[in-house]
């Protein structure tokens, strides 16, 4: 997908609270802004996802990346390892 590039405005408070959410997760203050919107984008055009999480192999394996990568407990590889 094409990506472009948007500036926005906020309190310092804000950005910094991005940045340090953002590292926390270990991930980017874009990709915490792109999982928003596109949250906002699912829920104003009934894409439901909650449909997915019903299946709880499902539900259960994210649940244990999602920890996994907070605690750090995971082998990152590159672009190029991948594919």
């Amino acid at each position: 997908m094409l990506k472009g590039k948007i500036n926005i405005t906020m309190d310092r408070d804000l950005i910094e609270y991005a940045k340090t959410y953002a590292e926390e997760q270990r991930t980017t203050v874009s990709e915490v802004f792109t999982q928003f919107i596109l949250n906002v984008k699912r829920v104003r055009e009934g894409d439901n996802t909650e449909i997915i999480m019903a299946d709880s192999d499902f539900r259960d394996g994210l649940l244990e990346t999602i920890s996994r990568v907070r605690t750090g407990d995971i082998k990152w590889h590159r672009y190029e390892e991948v594919f």
